[in-house]
């Protein structure tokens, strides 16, 4: 999972495909994000779902995935559980260090920030493919 790639925030499905689909076009690889603090209010399974269709919908999108736990450590526990490769942890002290610990064993990322400044968030597209692609040709590079 990289740090440099551009993030784009999805709240379903469609909105998912579609980024993923301008990624593939543009051939810049990805980080979909769920929306803050989805965990807590969509559920893990659902997000799983949504990420997973996306890229089976897309598979020649190079991306990655993270799941927004905010402060929760039982979501961004059970999400570590659940094989998440990136979980967003927004919490201090000992759960961090514990969650930490977790992910460095099991190569998942702990991420202890929302998304990048600047990042897409697609919650009022009514065209996810057409944002994201615009989004992805304001100085990304492409992929060679």
């Amino acid at each position: 999972m990289s740090a440099r790639r551009p993030a784009i925030v999805v709240h379903d499905l469609d909105q998912g495909v579609g980024a993923l689909r301008a990624a593939a076009a543009a051939g810049i690889p990805v980080t979909l994000w769920s929306a803050p603090g989805a965990a807590s209010y969509a559920g893990l399974g659902f997000l799983g779902a949504v990420f997973e269709q996306a890229g089976a919908a897309v598979p020649e999108a190079d991306h990655d995935v993270v799941v927004d736990c905010r402060g929760s450590a039982v979501l961004a526990h059970e999400a570590l559980s659940r094989g998440f490769a990136g979980v967003a942890f927004t919490g201090r002290g000992a759960m961090r260090k514990t969650l930490q610990a977790i992910a460095d064993g099991q190569s998942s990322r702990l991420i202890t920030t929302g998304p990048a400044r600047g990042a897409l968030d697609l919650v009022h597209s009514s065209d996810p493919e057409r944002d994201s692609a615009a989004y992805l040709t304001k100085g990304h590079v492409r992929r060679s």
